[in-house]
């Protein structure tokens, strides 16, 4: 099985869009969301777990692809909530 990074970025109102975490699998991106995701609100925006690469955004999305040229390894990859 082959592996292609995943990209997360986080955004809220009035600030663009940041690229937060990387992740080898989709599946560790989603897993990593679920876990991050304390609140969904009905508006699509949540609270994230204080500490998480989510915490102070409103939304997330994910990419196979990079959607900026910030640079993929300043930011943290494959976090997990034991690295809190």
């Amino acid at each position: 099985m082959i592996y292609a990074m995943q990209y997360l970025y986080a955004s809220k109102s009035g600030v663009p869009q940041k690229l937060v975490a990387t992740f080898d699998s989709d599946a560790q991106l989603l897993a990593y969301v679920g876990w991050a995701t304390l609140h969904q609100n009905p508006d699509g925006t949540a609270k994230f777990e204080q500490g998480s690469a989510l915490a102070s955004f409103a939304c997330w999305e994910k990419s196979a692809q990079p959607l900026s040229d910030e640079d993929a390894k300043s930011v943290v990859h494959n976090p997990s909530p034991s690295m809190l």
